[in-house]
């Protein structure tokens, strides 16, 4: 393949553009939402592989109709 294929493609110096703004706003919308997540929230999903479902202050758990 030749070296110099991606020169001749029109526009193609967007592409790593758009990618890096894709790539920023994905992490900076992450860490916005690490901030603004309410805690006791997050404390309820830490702790919900070790409630087995009989505990009352656990979240209530979904079971889906899975086919037989």
């Amino acid at each position: 393949m030749d070296k110099n294929v991606l020169r001749f493609i029109a526009g193609v110096e967007i592409y790593p553009i758009i990618s890096f703004v894709i790539f920023f706003l994905f992490f900076l919308g992450l860490l916005a939402y690490v901030f603004v997540v309410n805690r006791q929230h997050v404390h309820s999903m830490k702790n919900l592989p070790l409630f087995g479902g009989e505990d009352e202050t656990s979240p209530t758990t979904f079971t889906p109709n899975l086919p037989c």
